[in-house]
């Protein structure tokens, strides 16, 4: 099946579920409080709906616009409220008429539910599929270093021992920790037997990210190929699988990054020197039109699954749960950067988190992560979002005092707006990037 049909298909599958159940957040607290809910939707339902149907005092439906979900309930100031009902006295079914309190818990429901679900579905795949590590034992070749790294004390073929003093157990996960975490010192051991003890500069994410060097820790893949692609350039040459390059017109290469450095623009003929059985061996390798070789490497890394009882899952899921809202909330400071901004991302963005093939482990952990984003971008106090109506009724909570109905319709009406202009931002992001192929 064609990938953009398979990712689409889990975006939506995903994005129902999350939607439904957050709704369900406010829907639930507001009928216990005995407060009406009018409608309750999954995506909007501009002019007509697709489906809907009533059961008791609520329709129940199906919109048309995928931008979301909502629960339109009685009395409560939103982009979906009743004018003419606003204008009369508050009835006792009305969320207006309800304490601060009620209308607070009716407010953070939908949040709560993403949080907790997001965690909930980490500490399942924990369970049911174990914790996948990357250690030294899993990465016999260790790690490749880019240029500006190597000033640090970083060698090709370190492995990586520790971090902050405390045994590090996932390697591919080193250059996302040093731009959103703490990281201070890291350990190696160099090829040469000897360990060192390397101090990281308090703004390596930043150099990172301005640099572009955001895998200065790579796994080293040494120039072996896997796979040679029938009727390609290579196979023509005579090249094969388990083939060693060694050097392309005259240039040593150790490394797979130095295989893909060593092509140049316009050059369509590569004199290539190769390791086979112990033989060094020379051929010519003539590219054809689409200008590649037709050769995949061998990655002498693999994961390695740790299975944990019941109990202990909990404790690993929860703790992975906050560790994805801690990295999803620092790499905020480099969203609000000019180069930032322009990867900002809207539903292209998010549909490209899933694989080009349905698997049920990438969908559950992308649907626990979209929840997380969901749950901390709905808490952010801006008008239009739950953490906007959290905000003005912490506000009424302590002071007393409830801010108009007319300040809120306009604070409503500026976030909902905002809220536009950024959904149009990062979906015109991703058709920028679709058309220019960035």
């Amino acid at each position: 099946m064609d990938p953009f049909f398979v990712k689409g298909a889990q975006l939506f599958l995903s994005l129902s579920l999350l939607i439904v159940l957050h709704e369900f957040g406010h829907f639930i607290p507001a009928r216990l409080f005995k407060i009406r809910v009018e409608k309750f939707f999954l995506f909007f339902d501009v002019k007509f709906s697709l489906f809907k149907k009533k059961i008791g005092e609520t329709v129940y439906g199906i919109g048309w616009l995928p931008l979301g979900g909502y629960v339109k309930i009685a009395g409560m100031i939103d982009e979906s409220m009743d004018k003419e009902a606003m204008a009369q006295e508050p009835k006792e079914w009305e969320f207006r008429s309800k304490p601060a309190w009620q209308r607070l818990i009716v407010m953070i429901g939908g949040v709560t539910v993403n949080i907790i679900l997001g965690f909930f579905i980490y500490i399942m795949i924990i369970a049911y599929y174990g914790n996948p590590v990357v250690g030294p034992e899993q990465m016999p070749d260790g790690i490749e270093v880019s240029e500006g790294f190597k000033e640090y004390g970083f060698r090709d073929g370190d492995q990586i021992l520790a971090v902050n003093g405390a045994p590090y157990e996932n390697n591919l996960a080193i250059n996302r920790d040093m731009m959103l975490r703490d990281v201070n010192t890291i350990t190696v051991a160099h090829t040469d037997g000897s360990e060192e003890t390397i101090t990281i500069p308090e703004d390596i994410g930043t150099k990172m990210f301005q640099s572009g060097e955001t895998d200065a820790l790579a796994p080293l893949i040494k120039p072996v190929l896997d796979s040679v692609v029938a009727e390609s350039a290579a196979a023509k040459a005579g090249l094969k699988k388990g083939d060693v390059l060694t050097q392309i017109n005259d240039k040593s290469i150790v490394s797979w990054t130095d295989f893909k450095a060593r092509k140049e623009e316009g050059v369509t003929e590569y004199a290539v020197t190769y390791s086979r059985d112990g033989q060094l061996a020379n051929t010519t390798v003539t590219l054809d039109d689409d200008g590649n070789f037709g050769v995949y490497p061998k990655a002498n890394y693999k994961s390695k699954v740790v299975k944990y009882s019941f109990g202990e899952s909990i404790a690993k899921g929860i703790n992975h749960g906050y560790w994805k809202l801690h990295d999803y909330v620092a790499q905020f400071k480099y969203v609000f950067t000019k180069k930032g901004a322009s990867q900002v991302g809207g539903f292209g963005a998010i549909a490209g988190l899933f694989p080009d093939t349905w698997n049920w482990l990438s969908f559950w952990e992308t649907t626990a992560f979209i929840s997380i984003i969901l749950a901390f971008m709905n808490i952010l106090p801006i008008p239009a979002l739950d953490g906007g109506h959290v905000m003005f009724l912490l506000y009424e909570i302590i002071t007393g005092r409830k801010p108009s109905d007319k300040f809120l319709e306009y604070a409503q009406m500026i976030g909902f707006f905002l809220l536009i202009a950024l959904v149009l931002y990062a979906n015109g992001n991703d058709i920028y990037r679709w058309i220019t192929g960035s």
